[in-house]
């Protein structure tokens, strides 16, 4: 272990020599956490096709303005993520990548993206607050907590608006830390401002009341606002506004009101109001949590309490416990709770990790710190046992069901192994060269969780297999049909925008229309199928059968039987003899 911990802060040294490097170190790192499973992993139903499929839409369209899926305008956030997918897949399109419009890690690219400048930013954010030693280790802590890495693997908006809320933060931090001696540039006056403009394109005003929270409660504390007046520059200001309104003007002559009405009305206000999409629960969820989505910073956090408690009122204490003490109370507060909303705290929670590690925090004494440091060991346990629960739960078959889990095995040791190394230092009082050994035990984690165990799970992989045997029908093109109630959007994003939705009556109507048509229809519905095509004197061939769960309706009524949905792939194609 000692050389190890060694190795780990020498490592730590050598990156500390320059901006530069600690940059591309930073850079490599996210790579290697986020990278595992970007291609192998399936659309994930539901937000992320929805979004990719928006997307796609915009680009068969040509509407680059209006938000759809299929043929419901979908105006629950601004156009920001949309535009970013558009170019990537764009770009690829005119590289000669095959398929491009259908290739999901295309859409992730935004958020890889997004999630790899939240990290950079993160040290340059911690820059202002500390040496540029402890400014890379905060920030290697944070890019190897498992939420920013989950959010780097979907095609929605969170990662890349995490990296906008960082650049808030350091704004922040750098108007907080200077308000006696010196002021921010106009540069980073003007970074803010765009930074807010970006925001709001992304998710609307989530990181300028962020910051508006954080900066309340340090007024409050230094009892007056005119530390903030550097960032008050009508230039700056006047650029975030050209950044904001020629979409809001476009749509808003597009769609009159209807996108202020959804997305503040029913979207944002509706989630104030009460839980909404079944994610409602109550105070205390993100607390709960956050061992898991803040591991493996998480142990440490819980273990420093003490330390933060005594010095909260050192100036950045202060700082960091105002952007996420008021913002972390709202959440709770707010009944539909979803785990990706407190990303923006995760950064400046990581500082606070860092400033304790760096004062020499004592971690090796109490009940208290021992049972926050045991769960880092806890969590990739816990993941390791999930894998194969689920492998044992969702798979057929016997033992061979297990083989595919191979690769996995070895690289969740790896990650067990270094989280008990990282334990067994912390109780030690290691300091900083815990950051790299945690970061590495991400890195295991990451690729045996993204890379190999999830794409093990075949069962719940329904929407590409379906798509699969419908490309396999020998007709160019053929119009699609889901028949009995899988209507997942990944569905639609991997088969057809106007693929057809129906029982077994209307799947019969369908597929007696003329050309080559497809319908995945489902058991339940099948013999109405059948019968109504036989009625129609119209007889569909059967190419083949896919059997799997929807893991959005994974159980039966009664929460216990699991089920297993079983779909006949049938064609019937009128332009051949």
């Amino acid at each position: 272990m000692q050389a190890l911990l060694r190795a780990s802060d020498r490592f730590l040294t050598i990156a500390a020599r320059s901006h530069a490097r600690a940059a591309a170190l930073l850079l490599l790192f996210g790579l290697l956490a986020f990278t595992p499973g970007l291609f192998a992993m399936q659309p994930m139903d539901r937000d992320e096709p929805r979004f990719a499929q928006a997307t796609k839409q915009m680009l068969e369209t040509g509407d680059f303005v209006d938000i759809r899926f299929q043929g419901e305008a979908r105006f629950k956030k601004p156009v920001g993520i949309y535009w970013l997918q558009a170019a990537v897949v764009s770009a690829a399109e005119k590289l000669g990548v095959p398929d491009a419009r259908h290739q999901i890690w295309l859409y992730r690219l935004p958020s890889l993206a997004g999630a790899l400048f939240a990290v950079i930013l993160s040290y340059w954010a911690a820059l202002v607050l500390a040496p540029r030693r402890e400014a890379f280790a905060a920030a290697l802590l944070f890019g190897a907590t498992i939420l920013i890495g989950v959010e780097a693997h979907l095609a929605k908006t969170d990662a890349a608006m995490c990296a906008t809320a960082v650049v808030a933060f350091g704004i922040l931090a750098r108007l907080w830390t200077l308000r006696r001696t010196a002021s921010i540039t106009i540069g980073e006056t003007f970074a803010f401002w765009i930074a807010i403009g970006v925001s709001f394109l992304l998710k609307g005003p989530v990181v300028g009341g962020l910051f508006a929270l954080a900066a309340v409660a340090l007024s409050l504390r230094e009892r007056s606002a005119a530390w903030l007046r550097p960032v008050a520059d009508w230039r700056a200001i006047l650029l975030a506004l050209l950044i904001v309104a020629p979409w809001f003007a476009a749509i808003t002559l597009k769609s009159g009101s209807a996108f202020f009405s959804e997305a503040v009305g029913q979207d944002m206000l509706g989630k104030v109001a009460g839980g909404q999409e079944a994610h409602g629960a109550p105070p205390g969820l993100y607390l709960l949590i956050m061992p898991a989505t803040f591991w493996p910073v998480s142990a440490l956090f819980l273990a420093v309490i003490p330390y933060l408690w005594r010095n909260r009122s050192d100036d950045l204490v202060a700082l960091c416990l105002a952007w996420i003490v008021p913002a972390w109370i709202m959440f709770e507060l707010i009944p539909t709770k979803l785990p990706h909303y407190v990303l923006p705290l995760y950064p400046p929670m990581a500082f606070l990790v860092m400033k304790a590690l760096s004062d020499g925090a004592d971690m090796s004494r109490g009940r208290w710190r021992a049972v926050a440091l045991g769960l880092l060991p806890f969590i990739p346990i816990l993941f390791a046992g999930a894998a194969a629960a689920a492998v044992f739960v969702l798979e057929p078959g016997g033992a061979q069901r297990f083989l595919p889990l191979i690769w996995a095995a070895p690289l969740f040791v790896l990650a067990i192994g270094l989280a008990f190394i990282g334990a067994r230092a912390a109780r030690r009082n290691a300091g900083l060269a815990l950051a790299p050994i945690l970061a590495l035990a991400t890195i295991a984690l990451s690729w045996s969780v993204y890379q190999n165990a999830w794409p093990a799970l075949r069962s719940i992989q329904l929407s590409p297999r379906l798509a699969e045997a419908a490309r396999a029908a020998g007709c160019a093109d053929p119009r699609m049909a889901t028949v009995g109630g899988y209507n997942e959007p990944s569905l639609v994003f991997l088969t057809r925008t106007d693929l057809v939705m129906t029982n077994g009556v209307g799947g019969a109507a369908f597929m007696a229309g003329d050309g080559c048509r497809v319908a995945f229809v489902e058991s339940r519905e099948e013999k109405t199928f059948l019968d109504e095509m036989a009625q129609r004197s119209a007889t569909p061939r059967l190419l083949t059968r896919v059997s799997g769960v929807n893991i959005n309706r994974a159980f039966e009524r009664d929460r216990r039987t699991l089920r297993v949905m079983d779909f006949g792939v049938y064609l019937r194609d009128t332009s051949r003899p």
